[in-house]
């Protein structure tokens, strides 16, 4: 069944620490097969797994820059498991001062794993279907004065997402496709954004915004990131803030 994630073979980029960490745990506890992490951070990719491999499944690192590395990476994969599942596009970025360089790994990179997963996923073309999880972020929906460059990444996977993960697509080729929003999270990105350079002079409004807002621990993404995947259809948006239940973000519905 798509929706258990029993004897699941999954990619999950950026998955050294943080979020993506969190997720490879929780899937991993909910009976993924194999884990094959994909980061830059070659040294925090092995703690992972060193980490990872108490819980008794199987879990790989490749290092890789997903803006770079995706035919090579995948190749590899491929050499070692005769399909992949799941993927978890999670790897991203907050950088305001550069948008080639933050829309080339949050949205650029993130289409190109997902088509790439999506073809050898196609039930049309002999694939065994899959289903393709990209984390986006609550600034993917909201809007407010900040971030406008991470805002726009993460605006580009919703539409995205609802658009490659629409109902007639999942019919037609067998694919789900679905994005998680992710609120204020603890981790190491989120813990520079105080000291953030950036385009506008807004960052005394942006900080006190941040002090006011509820925040979770990665863990509590990774938990609800297991409980999307088991619920979701194709198309569909998901909250996660604050630690609170996970919501389906109104008018993120698919409908013909």
């Amino acid at each position: 069944m798509e929706r258990d994630l029993k004897n699941k073979v999954v990619i999950v980029t950026g998955g050294a620490d943080g979020i993506g960490y969190a997720i490879c745990e929780k899937f991993l506890k909910s009976g993924a097969k194999a884990v094959i992490i994909v980061d830059i951070d070659d040294k925090k990719g092995s703690k992972a797994v060193k980490n990872l491999s108490k819980l008794g499944n199987k879990s790989v690192f490749i290092k890789c820059d997903v803006t770079k590395d995706l035919e090579e990476v995948f190749k590899k994969i491929l050499e070692q498991h005769n399909a992949v599942d799941v993927l978890v596009n999670n790897a991203g970025i907050v950088d305001e001062v550069c948008p080639k360089r933050t829309l080339g790994l949050n949205t650029v990179a993130l289409i190109e794993w997902s088509m790439k997963l999506y073809e050898h996923m196609r039930k049309d073309k002999g694939g065994k279907g899959g289903t393709i999880v990209n984390i986006a972020s609550m600034y993917g929906v909201v809007v407010d004065p900040f971030q406008p460059i991470y805002k726009a990444s993460k605006y580009g996977v919703i539409g995205f997402t609802r658009t490659l993960g629409h109902e007639l697509n999942f019919e037609k080729f067998g694919v789900r496709v679905v994005a998680v929003c992710p609120g204020f999270t603890e981790t190491a990105l989120t813990a520079r954004l105080p000291e953030q350079e950036m385009l506008l002079d807004v960052k005394e409004e942006l900080n006190e915004v941040i002090a006011k807002m509820p925040w979770q621990k990665p863990d509590a993404v990774g938990r609800a990131t297991v409980e999307i995947f088991e619920k979701a259809d194709s198309g569909t948006v998901w909250s996660i803030i604050g630690d609170g239940p996970v919501d389906l973000i109104p008018g993120c519905e698919i409908s013909m």
